[in-house]
């Protein structure tokens, strides 16, 4: 996919650094990845970036497992972001948890699902906007991080229910030492399931004037990311981008977002919003950037928006706005409507 707004990545701060102290050189990785080494000093990338990063990683450890345990348990808190260092310092693993869970949304491109059930409690991986394979070493260590957390700040050596990848994994005896259960690698699914009674197990990092201070912060960076980055908001940018081609349909835009049809009506119903509300605004709000173009004709816009005929793209903007697209031209941009601008069945009435 195409970088645009929503395909910003933070570099997480210190990974740099704790490459170096596995033995991996920064510009080793750089050039693996195919990359200039200015991007070591990039603090947001691409996605296809963050990924080629990733990857390059994982090709100079060997093997996977092994880089996701090293990199995991090496990672000092010191180097924890603000919205990491927020959970490390929770009340205890539950509310770490639902923290990370929550602030995760500003730390794209994975996003964390929650559910708690009986004795347990699971953690699902979603991607986001992206139609790129994640590299696995990337999946297992986000995974990873979810124990590690729940360790660092129990003090405890706290074990996982199961694990769940989709992908291989390489050395599965070393990730089932480290989860301290068994793995699986065949799954649809990236999935990490605790025990629940560890949720309530207290914090020895707990901070609470810490945290006084960080949760307000990032709560409105949060509500504006939100904002921002809406399923809502990329749906239409997407279809924006696709009008041209004629009607988006929902099985198109929800693979370009990297996730399934279902997947995306459930996003969208959340949000209060439908795939058909979205399409109605993108074509209504492209019509009007492109009328305000005095350059076009009408025929010209409609199918810029999507419609083959220019009767129907009539009706709908009469739907829309109340007039007919050359009156709104008129209105706004002072502009004369030409003759051939009034669909056939409005220069029958002439």
């Amino acid at each position: 996919m195409t970088t645009h707004a929503f395909d910003r990545i933070k570099m997480p701060p210190g990974f740099w650094e704790g490459l170096r102290q596995l033995g991996i050189a920064s510009h080793d990785v750089a050039r693996k990845a195919g990359l200039p080494l200015t991007i070591i000093s990039e603090t947001a990338v691409s996605t296809a970036q963050y990924y080629s990063i990733w990857q390059a990683y994982s090709d100079l450890v060997g093997d996977i497992a092994q880089g996701m345990i090293k990199l995991a348990t090496i990672y000092e808190a010191t180097k924890y972001p603000p919205t990491v260092l927020a959970t490390y310092h929770a009340r205890d693993y539950r509310d770490a948890l639902h923290r990370m869970v929550r602030y995760k949304q500003l730390c794209p491109p994975e996003s964390l699902r929650m559910i708690e059930g009986g004795e347990e409690c699971t953690i699902e991986l979603e991607w986001l906007v992206t139609d790129q394979t994640c590299p696995p070493l990337l999946v297992g260590i986000t995974l990873a991080f979810l124990l590690e957390l729940g360790r660092r700040g129990t003090g405890q050596h706290l074990k996982a229910s199961a694990v769940e990848f989709s992908q291989p994994m390489g050395d599965v005896q070393a990730l089932e030492v480290y989860f301290g259960c068994r793995i699986r690698t065949d799954s649809d699914r990236n999935r990490l399931t605790l025990y629940r009674h560890d949720l309530d197990s207290p914090f020895l990092t707990y901070n609470e004037e810490l945290l006084e201070v960080l949760t307000p912060a990032l709560d409105l960076t949060l509500h504006q990311h939100q904002d921002n980055r809406s399923i809502s908001n990329m749906v239409k940018w997407i279809m924006k981008r696709t009008l041209s081609g004629g009607r988006p349909d929902v099985q198109t835009v929800a693979k370009e977002l990297g996730m399934s049809d279902r997947t995306l009506q459930r996003r969208l119903t959340d949000e209060n919003s439908s795939f058909n509300h979205l399409l109605t605004q993108a074509r209504q709000e492209q019509a009007r950037m492109y009328l305000a173009d005095l350059s076009l004709d009408i025929k010209e816009v409609a199918f810029l928006i999507g419609y083959e005929d220019q009767n129907s793209f009539y009706r709908a903007f009469r739907s829309w706005e109340g007039d007919t697209p050359a009156n709104w031209r008129r209105g706004h941009t002072g502009g004369q409507a030409n003759v051939e601008d009034m669909p056939s069945d409005r220069l029958n009435n002439h």
